[in-house]
């Protein structure tokens, strides 16, 4: 064959596969295959490349690589590297040039790609793995088959179970009990693969239609034709618009070979010689220090720790009473049988394979049949999760909780036992024991990073068996870290590191390291190890591992104690439980060895028609009639009554009391129909405004009771995959709304609730449930193209008169009286709604008394009392005989005392707090919080909650819920709780009561002298003028300067895990300072901003206060800095002096930055910008720090560093221009994000920052908007108005007309105009956060000419999922050319992921800039101004 000279070759690294494409000059493909890497890129590259080189000979290639694996690899290999979206795109247009719409799953990661006229945009997953090809090898391995397996079985399903994709360790606690409960492989993996599409649609279109000609592309997708055809169902495409393509999982190997340079070649055997030596890779993942130092020392270890053994009997030449456990785990069957001492007898541990019933009837058999004849069992237990088929299948003598069997156990082992710490495969516990009975238990229910199946799937994805795996940690020299998030992003941390020569033993020694700060700092929360307790059992077969256990002492930097058994804890515990409710005489009604012969079993399923959560029953058959019923939330699926026992439950009430109002018939309703969405706030308002519509003469549609489905009709317009389940149920209300055709939908925007609770220092909403009707507006296509009307007015429900001002204004075509009648009714109406909830707290509560019959308050918000949101954890409690109250039945008999640790400043949230108050005092009343997973405010309320109820001896449950309805942790949590009520009943045990308040450290005139007050390092070129400001008025003021990587690692140990990024990051640099022996702590105040806006920021001062007690350092003053009066310090001033100060430096910071910024990029001489900036903040510090501030000088300077930058020698070359906007601190703080400023520079572009001092115009032009329309002082308004004027015409006037002169600059755009370009997207009534001007600041960079955007937020920013993504579908539409990407940043946030699709972003920037220039090749840098 002779050589044909220009072939293209195409590799694609993939996370788990490497794929190439050598194509000829026709592009037509000589040789393409696929082989998985185990990480070993190079090798493996290396043979598919050979296996080329035998078919084809020595031929001369023109190589591009991509892929999420190929960045590093083509630096080294001086092979060009392009996007994969990129690779994808041109592919799609050679070979199927019709798509509108490419699906494209990967190993780990999922992307969809819409192409709409030249303009791509893509969608790829952020924080979370879920539904990808290694999600769906993970539930492959659960059913005992591989992916292939599954498809195979999926053919043949029968019906589809809902499974949660969002975390593949959900989606395991959905299969397993299903799994337990008997479901077929073939429904099972139907199952599975429908998740995967329900997870990649939701998660993924985010509120972006899949419209069109669909390809799908990827290996999932290509080698599991059951997975395409459930994509194909669900998306409701016919055959025309699927678009059939060969070899559709090496379309993006193939795209690169199509985009290869012709510069650059080389010929086969060169390609593989570059690939025989061994790459060095410089360290990027950081190291951390080995288990074992020496084999001596783990000589000692293991010594010790095989003190702590069971004492173990001969079954056969054992002789009396036997007692049985069963304890029937999640994927594993444990029993153990015990002697009268308590002696281990004989003990089974065994995976389920799917079906625990036979594995416990093959075990029971086996010692059936070694019993001898003088030993008889006399009492059997099951616990665990199988608990109650165990029990019904054997007819079992007693079932307990599975974490007072766990206690039982590790009693037995440490009488003293105050923790227990159990890693099982796919759950961990953490049971605190206190005065002898289980006081808490934490288990893991939002994610499962950590456990020990995590560990197995990934010993066998790099080869290994576990043992194996293991044992090669233990004397890893360089163990690398892996973060603390989700297992899928470990994968990509450990790719990065084996593609830097890690070793495996260096990995396995990494993840055992994960596991435990997984299992401690993401799950129980603790922030220092020693917290735990002195005396610690570990146990779960996760611990069998050395290296895990090895890793636990070290962080936890204590001793533990680890029985030999254990991973049957459990089982052996339900034993000594049995033993100990034995009576003499007694006899067992276990089957008997002839009847567990004859036992047969049947497994079918059923929906139960009771009501309508439809609940998908499994029942269980066994001989003589028997059947056991499983999956049922309450008694009627048993064919029970259900709530039996009528014991009062308010959930179910105030659902009736809200929502059965009759509406008007059609032909009484003159005015037409309104539709108002169950959603949010309704839960709270409905009786006002269907009073105040009927009143007017409006029929009122009020959508039906949320479920699945109605959750499944709003699918498509979820711009944000991580907001709460409540939020992302508006969704489907409002479209079920639009296909009832009602005139208009009504869904207001309640800002401020009414002021109810008296104490508290606000009243605000949530800032979703203030603001999510804007999402609705701007996400849902019948609204945002004009289909539907929808009339969202921001208004105040502070009082009657606030209300009735606003719905004047909104209704202007009704006649003023009739609307102010209206209001009045609909107040009243409320009220007395909201009356008899109380009437009916003190009704329940007199019941109790009378019956001596216990209570739960289960408190949440108001929309908890939705049934699809609480997923039936009302019922679940009354079927153990407790009455449910809700918290605002209660919330008017208690009150908390002030003032809190927290800024209480939520109305529902200060209802929490004074229903916990009133639980505290009394005895026949317990408190269970529920919190929507995602719900960013729970940080805060869930910790002082549990301050209030703990503080007094009372026991705090926090339930997380969101759209998957798993009761299995709940019900734990419930039956823990209730057994340890009975154990403290049985005690009499006294309780003391204790205040909640706080005393507060004031900062005095005294301390004022020589006390030095750390600031948090936000933004470096604002913060080091400040500095010298503020010390210039006589403070000693030190900005941090370790914001780094390794202060929000400190950050995480002090702070609730669930608060947001910044606030990781102030709190670890202020800790990380305080800890590191640097200050006096006697003589150090720290200072920290608040704004007392509704998101969680105003919260910090909270946290911070919260860290320095957990640190031991109360005596350490908290400065608040505000402008709102919310609590003030003697010793610190904010005077005229201080704000000009302040004021100067902020301008002079913003005239830097935008200088810096604008020239760095171009300069001819590298490194000239940065010195002139080193000049002019010297003479800038000196400036704001001299004895007096002359505005004269002020001015002058000003001009002069814009003139001094503005004539900087630049290269005349154009590079795309990207805006950074979003969350303050991470908009400004390097450390925030990831150094985006430097990232885009050294990609190639221009970084465009706005200014810090608009922020503040922001918060003073708010206070005008609150006065006219939220009924806020007026007074604030008018001085507001006055900043505004200062700020814009003293302050930076002169710079701002030296900007306009400049050639290179552009001036900075008043406030007003900013609000007036985000007005026809948002409503400035989004005020939480950076609200409207957050959406203001990305029009602001549209016109001027940055459409290339950057929206930076923390993961779970509140405010962020309605301004920032929520707004990015209405940006596009409204300004077709910008090109906006929206970075998650998070302690654990995959920089890799973040760095794809900030490079994805830049590509279509360069290819727009490409084509601008071929239009207009006037423009160079020279002589445009910005």
């Amino acid at each position: 064959m002779e050589i044909k000279k220009n072939a293209t070759l195409g590799i694609d690294i993939g996370s788990t596969t490497v794929k190439i494409a050598i194509l000829d000059e026709e592009q037509n493909i000589l040789f393409s295959d696929y082989e998985r890497h185990y990480a070993n890129i190079r090798e493996t590259l290396s043979s598919l490349l050979n296996k080329a080189y035998e078919k084809l000979g020595n031929l001369t290639l023109h190589p591009m690589i991509t892929g999420s694996g190929g960045l590093t690899l083509a630096g080294h290999l001086q092979v060009p590297f392009t996007q994969e979206v990129i690779a994808v795109a041109s592919s799609l247009k050679a070979l199927a040039p019709a798509t509108d719409v490419a699906i494209e799953l990967g190993g780990e990661d999922a992307k969809i790609i819409y192409f709409e006229g030249g303009n791509v945009e893509q969608r790829m997953n952020g924080i979370c793995a879920g539904g990808t090809g290694s999600f769906i090898d993970q539930m492959a391995s659960l059913i005992q088959t591989d992916a292939s397996g599954l498809n195979e079985y999926a053919k043949n399903y029968r019906s589809l179970y809902d499974i949660a994709a969002r975390c593949g360790v959900f989606a395991k606690t959905d299969i397993q009990p299903l799994i337990n409960e008997g479901a077929t492989k073939e429904d099972l993996s139907a199952s599975i693969f429908q998740a995967v599409v329900n997870q990649t649609i939701s998660g993924l279109a985010c509120g972006k239609p899949i419209r069109g000609h669909v390809a799908f592309l990827g290996g999932p997708l290509h080698f599991l034709s059951e997975l395409k055809a459930a994509f194909i169902r669900t998306l409701k495409l016919d055959a025309e618009h699927v678009i059939d393509t060969d070899n559709s999982h090496l379309f993006a190997a193939i795209g690169s070979a199509l985009n290869a340079k012709a510069e650059v070649s080389f010929t086969m055997e060169e390609m593989l010689e570059k690939l025989s030596g061994n790459i060095k890779m410089e360290f990027e993942v950081e190291r951390m220090e080995p288990l074992f130092a020496s084999e001596d020392d783990y000589k000692a270890f293991k010594e010790r720790h095989e003190k702590h053994r069971v004492a173990a009997a001969d079954l056969a030449s054992y002789k009396g009473k036997a007692f049985l456990g069963i304890d029937a785990g999640s994927t594993t069957t444990k029993i153990a049988l015990v002697g009268e001492d308590g002696s281990l007898l004989h003990s089974f541990y065994s995976g389920n394979d799917g079906n625990p019933l036979k594995t416990a009837v093959g075990a029971l058999k086996e010692i059936y049949e070694r019993l001898p004849e003088e030993v008889e069992i006399v009492r059997s237990c099951s616990t665990g999760y199988g608990e109650a088929l165990m029990k019904a299948a054997f007819l079992l003598d007693d079932g307990e909780v599975e974490t007072v069997a766990h206690y039982y156990a590790a009693a037995f082992f440490d009488p003293q036992v105050d923790c227990i710490l159990d890693i099982g495969g796919q759950d961990m516990k953490c049971i605190k024991i206190k005065n002898q009975t289980v006081d808490s238990v934490q288990l893991n229910e939002a994610c499962s990073s950590g456990c020990g199946s995590f560990i197995e799937t990934f010993a066998k994805s790099l080869n290994y068996s576990v043992q194996d795996f293991a044992a090669a940690a233990l004397f890893a020299k360089y163990p690398i870290d892996l973060g603390t998030r989700c297992t899928v992003f470990m994968n990509s941390k450990v790719k990065q590191a084996q593609k830097e020569g890690a070793q495996v033993a260096d990995i396995s020694a990494g993840l055992a390291y994960s596991v435990i700060k997984n299992a401690l700092f993401k799950v129980i929360k603790v922030s220092d190890a020693s917290e735990l307790g002195k005396n610690i059992v570990v146990q779960g077969g996760t611990f069998y591992n050395d290296a895990v256990l090895r890793s636990f002492e070290k962080i936890a930097d204590c001793e533990a104690v680890r029985p030999d058994i254990a991973g049957i804890m459990g089982a052996f515990g339900a034993a000594l439980i049995a033993r100990e409710h034995y009576e003499e005489g007694g006899v067992s009604t276990m089957l008997s060895y002839e009847k567990l012969c004859a036992l047969q079993y049947s497994t079918g399923m059923a929906k139960c028609k009771g009501c309508t959560n439809s609940c998908r029953l499994t029942i269980n058959k066994f001989t003589g009639g028997r059947q056991y019923i499983s999956g049922n939330r309450c008694e009627r699926g048993i064919g029970g009554q259900k709530n039996a026992g009528n014991v009062p439950n308010l959930f179910e009430y105030k659902l009736r009391r809200l929502f059965s109002y009759p509406s008007l018939e059609a032909d009484q309703a003159p005015r037409g129909t309104v539709g108002i969405p169950r959603v949010l706030n309704m839960y709270e308002n409905y009786p006002f405004w269907h009073t105040f519509f009927t009143r007017l003469g409006y029929r009122v549609i009020l959508s039906p009771s949320s479920n699945r489905k109605i959750y499944e009709l709003g699918i498509e317009s979820i711009p944000s995959e991580s907001e709460c389940y409540p939020a992302k149920l508006a969704h489907g209300h409002v479209t079920w709304l639009i296909r009832q055709k009602v005139d208009f939908i009504f869904y207001p925007a309640l800002f401020y609730e009414r002021d109810e609770v008296s104490g508290a220092n606000n009243h605000y909403n949530c800032p979703i449930v203030t603001s999510y009707s804007e999402n609705i507006k701007n996400n849902v296509e019948e609204i945002s193209c004009g289909e539907m009307q929808l009339r969202n007015p921001f208004m105040s429900f502070r009082d009657v008169n606030t209300v009735t001002e606003a719905l004047l204004k909104e209704f202007r075509e009704l006649p003023r009286k009739e609307v102010q009648e209206a209001c009045a009714a609909g107040w009243e109406e409320m009220s007395r709604a909201r009356q008899d909830i109380r009437d009916k707290g003190d009704e329940v509560l007199a019941y109790l008394k009378q019956t001596g019959k216990r209570g739960i308050v289960l408190a949440g918000r108001p929309y908890h009392v939705d049934p699809e949101i609480n997923h039936g954890i009302p019922e679940l409690i009354t079927s153990f005989d407790m009455a449910v109250l809700t918290e605002d039945s209660v919330s008017h008999l208690g009150c908390p005392d002030r003032p809190l640790i927290v800024s209480d400043q939520w109305m529902y949230h200060s209802r929490l707090y004074a229903a916990a108050s009133f639980v505290k005092t009394t005895d026949n009343l317990d408190l269970i919080q529920l919190n929507s997973f995602g719900c960013g405010l729970d940080a805060v309320t869930t910790d002082q909650v549990n301050d209030i109820l703990s503080g007094s001896d009372k026991i705090y449950t926090c339930l997380k819920i969101d759209e998957v309805n798993n009761l299995g942790a709940a019900r734990i949590r419930v039956r823990s709780l209730l057994s340890a009520i009975q154990v403290r009943e049985k005690k009499h045990k006294q309780r003391t009561l204790r205040s909640e308040a706080i005393t507060k450290v004031s900062f005095t005139e005294e301390m004022r002298k020589d006390y030095t007050i750390i600031c948090p390092q936000m933004s470096p070129i604002h913060f080091e003028i400040m500095e010298p400001a503020f010390n210039a008025c006589g403070y000693h003021f030190a900005v941090l300067d370790n914001d780094n990587k390794h202060s929000v690692d400190v950050g995480l140990k002090y702070v609730n895990n669930d608060a947001c990024y910044p606030s990781l990051l102030v709190v670890g640099q202020i800790m990380e300072a305080l800890l590191s022996g640097k200050y006096d702590l006697n003589k150090t105040a720290v200072i920290m901003s608040q704004t007392g806006g509704g998101c969680r920021a105003t919260n910090y001062i909270g946290f911070i206060r919260r860290a320095l007690t957990k640190a031991g350092m109360e005596q350490i003053p908290v400065i608040s800095l505000n402008l709102a009066g919310i609590e003030s310090n003697p010793g610190f001033h904010l005077n005229a002096d201080l704000l000009i100060r302040a004021a100067v430096s902020a301008q002079l910071g913003d005239i830097f930055m935008r200088c810096v910024y604008r020239m760095r990029p171009y300069e001819a001489t590298p490194g000239s910008v940065d010195a002139l900036h080193r000049q002019w903040v010297e003479k800038a510090q000196r400036f704001v720090s001299a004895k007096h501030i002359r505005l004269g000088k002020f001015y002058k300077m000003c001009r002069e560093i814009i003139r001094d930058f503005d004539s900087i020698p630049l290269l005349d070359i154009q590079k795309p221009r990207v805006g950074v906007v979003g969350e303050i601190l991470v908009k400004f703080s390097p450390a925030g994000n990831n150094h985006l400023v430097e990232l885009l520079e050294a990609e190639g572009a221009e970084a465009v920052v706005p200014d810090l001092i608009d922020f503040m115009l922001y918060c003073f032009y708010n206070q005008i908007y609150k006065a006219d329309n939220l009924g806020t002082s007026k007074k604030a308004a008018r001085l507001s108005k006055l900043g505004i004027w200062a700020i814009e015409h003293v302050l930076r006037g002169a710079a701002a007309k030296e900007f306009k002169k400049s050639r290179h600059f552009t001036a900075p755009t008043p406030i007003r105009e900013i609000a007036s370009f985000a007005e026809p997207i948002v409503s400035i009534g989004n005020q939480t956060g950076e609200g409207w001007f957050l959406t203001g600041e990305m029009v602001e960079l549209i016109h001027d000419n940055v459409p290339n955007i950057v929206c930076t937020q923390p993961f779970g920013c509140l405010p962020n999922h309605v301004v920032g993504k929520g707004v990015i579908k209405a940006l596009r539409k409204a300004y077709p050319q910008s090109n906006i990407v929206a970075i998650d940043y998070d302690p654990g946030a995959s920089e890799v992921n973040q760095l794809n699709r900030i490079k994805l972003m830049l590509s279509t920037a360069q290819k727009n800039l490409r084509q601008t220039e071929n239009t207009d090749p006037s423009k160079n840098v020279a002589d445009q101004p910005a």
